[in-house]
Formats: C-alpha cells, structure tokens, sequence
C-alpha cells in the first residue's frame, strides 16, 4: 500500500531528527572523498551537511519520494537529486567512496539482505554509514499499531508500510562477514517535545503516516483523536514539555579491498 511524505511536516522537529545524522557522520573518518550519495535524503536539509564536510566532492541525494525531492533541490543547488527508488539505484549505481543512509533502510522489508548489495556500492577503502530507529517497541509505536488493529480501522490498515529495523550486533555482524571494518553502536536520546500532542506531531510525519493515510476520510479524524488520548496517556505533559525517550542504531563501515567486487 503506497503513501506520499510531507516535507514541512517531517521538519517539524528538524534539529531533533538531525542530531543523530550529525553524530553519524562524525564517525567517517573519509578524507578526501571524490563521490558522496545521501540514499533516502528526504528534503535535503542533512545533505547540505555533506557539502559542508567534503566540500570538493561531487554530492548527491536520492530519495523515491517526489515531495521529497521536490523541497530537497531547493536545498543546495550544487548537489544533485534525483527520485529513485533505494533498491533500483543499488542495482544500477556506479561505486562511491562514501554512502550515507539516514532514517531510510527501516523501510525497506529484508534490508539485511540489501546490506552486500549496499557494500558493493562503496569502492575499495570506501566507507558505508546508516542510521535507523531502534524504538519500535515504545508505544509510540505500540499504540498505533494495537489501534490499527481495532475495528473499524483493521480492514482499512491491512499492509500498510511498517518500519523495523535490527540490533547493532546483528548489523555488525552481517558487515564483518562482508569484510568490513564496522563500529556499531545505540543511542537512546530524550527529545524534549512542546506544543499540543507533541508525540502525535512527530510519529504523524513519519512512522504513522502510512497509517493514517490509508484510512479513508470519515475514519481517521476518530482514529486520529483516540491515538492521541492514549498517546498523552503514556507521554504526560510536565511543566509544559513533554519528555520521548527515543532510541537510535548507528553503523559506519569501512570497506575493504577484499570485502567487494565492484561492479562494472
């Protein structure tokens, strides 16, 4: 079942989902990197973040989002974008030094298996770094899912796309197979949300959406009102702020002349 994303509503919490991009990238240690992709750049604003780091390299962002790319090449008109979907552009890709995925892969069903074709997307020396959500298991996303399953939403809700992701061990795991070098590591950040229905703001513009939209109209404004009863139930408001424990999966591999065969 397919969705469109919502560039302004994803940035709504730009600074707190661009922190663990941030922290990601911090980790590659790429000197002088001819090629950079941003696979699953969404609206661009972290990509900038690419030219800022390795300003002689040629960047680019890949998103299969229109919406997204649409905002995203307002971003930085020396980097390019392009719609694609993450699996074609694999397939088809030329070798990079340095691949970036933030936020993406948990969208991709079997992404594990992706993972050698992903490696064998970065040249020799080169470097393969993502990040993906690790906090499926927090009623931000519980609810949402014991809600969908309920009637009169589980006929409408049936296949909607769902995020998930691994531990780090397993990724490490995989990539060392792979003959990389790999750090992998989690952080669990406490973003601290304001507004009216903060959580339901954030998961609205991105783990939920595909639920919501699936919904047809004269559904999801009760649908949207009962997710966000619990929803304050299990976040309480204190002292006007509302506290979202948040955990994030980090990788940064580093490609060996041994760990791939590029492609022609």
């Amino acid at each position: 079942m397919s969705h469109t994303w919502d560039p302004d509503r994803y940035l709504t919490y730009a600074d707190e989902r661009g922190r663990p991009f941030v922290e990601l990238i911090a980790r590659i240690a790429a000197a002088e990197p001819s090629t950079v992709v941003d696979l699953g750049c969404g609206p661009g604003n972290l990509t900038t973040l690419l030219r800022e780091r390795w300003p002689g390299a040629d960047v680019r962002g890949v998103d299969s989002s229109p919406e997204m790319i649409a905002k995203a090449e307002s971003a930085d008109p020396s980097i390019t974008f392009e719609v694609a979907d993450l699996r074609t552009w694999v397939a088809g890709a030329e070798p990079v030094d340095v691949l970036v995925s933030n936020a993406t892969l948990q969208w991709v069903p079997g992404h594990l298996d992706l993972l050698p074709d992903l490696v064998s997307r970065v040249r020799s020396g080169g470097w393969f770094a993502f990040q993906v959500p690790g906090n499926f298991d927090e009623p931000s996303h519980t609810i949402r899912r014991d809600l969908a399953a309920e009637e009169p939403y589980a006929a409408h809700t049936q296949g909607v796309a769902v995020p998930s992701s691994h531990d780090p061990a397993v990724y490490l795991e995989a990539l060392a197979e792979l003959g990389c070098t790999v750090d992998a590591w989690e952080t669990t950040y406490l973003h601290v949300l304001t507004g009216p229905d903060p959580v339901f703001t954030w998961v609205s513009g991105t783990g939920a959406r595909p639920t919501l939209q699936a919904l047809p109209d004269d559904l999801r404004p009760a649908f949207e009102e009962e997710f966000k009863r619990r929803l304050r139930a299990a976040y309480p408001e204190r002292h006007g702020r509302v506290v979202l424990a948040f955990r994030r999966i980090f990788v940064v591999a580093r490609v060996s002349t041994s760990s791939t065969t590029e492609r022609p």
